[in-house]
């Protein structure tokens, strides 16, 4: 599971996107690409993860 009682795993995270039609399209069409954007995709759900932890933490 990628998320549990706000525990992140982000080992799971392409599992998780891939879940979603979008990002198993793309991976179907253009596998080379699909890797590039995923890993971005994961930097930036990690960076607007740490932001909304600090805005929940009142920092």
């Amino acid at each position: 599971m990628f998320f549990h009682c706000w525990r992140v795993n982000w080992a799971e995270f392409q599992n998780f996107i891939m879940g979603e039609v979008r990002y198993n399209s793309l991976a179907k069409t253009f596998p080379e690409e699909a890797k590039e954007l995923f890993a971005k995709t994961q930097q930036f759900a990690k960076l607007r993860y740490e932001g909304y932890k600090k805005l929940s933490e009142g920092k």
